[in-house]
């Protein structure tokens, strides 16, 4: 038999997060973002779940191509626009919307030869500091869209930097408020975390929001919320099996380095995951785990193709017996990306997009 670890991704919880997205903000439309190959998730696989969108947002043309070439015929929209003039021939051919965030695009746009002229979302660098024109360059990158025939409709967009955080929106919202006044087209401003937490301040949802890393069941603002709090859903489960069992005594060691010394006697179990599945190597002793059901933990070091777990909250756990690495679990349970993220001192969406090439994915609805 294969090696027993697999990767599900959960459709119906794909759904039940975008629903979540257009809760939060009722009145706007709903990007979900399929960036780095949906998160992780497979554009394929996540496909069925987000095609209620409004739209896709993404960064990469072959991706563009593999929505099309899966019947949406709706916007897509490239996050960050072209990175090169020949780049404008595919958005032309695939009838791509995409962002304009500084000079040259202009300069492309310019010279591009089209029939149909092209949807432009410009972005305002409000306060992140990564792309976009500033606030005092805004309208003049407006007004020499407005003037090309190659431009057709020029949206307006920025990006929120704290939105997760104490200092929240409100200062961006203002700066961009201030130099897009009384500039035509439609708006978007909030990523995953503004629509859950200020969607309703006046401005933030405006048109469209950019719904990401919601949609795939992680908390944009963890540990301060988690899923729960935010009715979000796993939308992947990374799950394996016990293949090894071994007794400790008081003092024996657990793997690489000898990093965990058992203080008494103990019984743990061996797991089909390590680090070349995308497991995080950060993850020290007492990382949550999930076996049959029940919570428990790591112990010693991840190493590349297992890790070592305390089978003391499970004295029925045997060989074969289903682990959990992270999301839905047997019988109810579940354990959140988010927590097993905190563990290796990052974020859910890395864990997400490090899902390594040789673990076996499939759909489960």
């Amino acid at each position: 038999m294969p090696r027993p670890i697999e990767a599900l991704i959960h459709t119906a919880a794909l759904a039940h997060n975008l629903a979540r997205a257009r809760q939060a903000a009722p009145d706007a439309r709903v990007w979900a973002v399929v960036k780095a190959n949906a998160y992780g998730h497979g554009i394929e696989r996540a496909y069925a779940g987000l095609r209620g969108a409004d739209g896709f947002a993404l960064l990469d043309l072959d991706e563009a191509e593999r929505l099309r070439a899966l019947d949406w015929r709706g916007p897509i929209l490239l996050l960050e626009g072209c990175f090169e003039p020949r780049d404008l021939e595919r958005c032309s051919r695939l009838n791509l919307w995409h962002a304009v965030h500084h000079d040259a695009q202009i300069e492309w746009l310019a010279a591009h030869k089209t029939q149909a002229p092209h949807r432009v979302f410009l972005k305002m660098n409000s306060g992140m500091n990564r792309l976009g024109f500033t606030p005092q360059a805004f309208r003049s990158a407006w007004a020499r869209l407005n003037a090309l025939p190659q431009v057709d409709e020029i949206s307006l967009m920025t990006h929120f930097a704290d939105a997760d955080g104490e200092r929240g929106v409100a200062k961006q919202v203002a700066t961009f408020e201030a130099a897009s006044r009384d500039l035509p087209g439609e708006r978007s401003l909030s990523n995953s975390a503004a629509t859950l937490r200020h969607a309703a301040a006046p401005g933030v949802a405006a048109d469209w929001v950019r719904a990401g890393i919601m949609v795939y069941g992680s908390a944009p603002d963890h540990p301060q919320h988690d899923i729960a709090h935010w009715q979000l859903r796993p939308a992947m489960t990374l799950r394996s099996r016990l293949i090894g069992l071994q007794m400790l005594q008081r003092g024996d060691s657990v793997g690489y380095g000898s990093s965990f010394v058992a203080d008494a006697p103990m019984r743990i179990g061996v797991v089909a995951c390590g680090y070349a599945d995308g497991y995080p190597r950060a993850c020290a002793t007492g990382t949550p785990v999930l076996v049959d059901g029940v919570r428990t933990r790591t112990v010693g070091r991840v190493s590349m193709d297992m890790i070592t777990v305390d089978l003391q909250p499970v004295p029925a756990a045997g060989l074969g017996s289903e682990v959990t690495l992270w999301g839905e679990g047997p019988r109810g349970s579940r354990l959140p990306i988010d927590e097993v993220a905190r563990a290796a001192g990052t974020i859910g969406y890395e864990l997400m997009c490090a899902l390594a090439q040789r673990v076996p994915t499939r759909i489960d609805g």
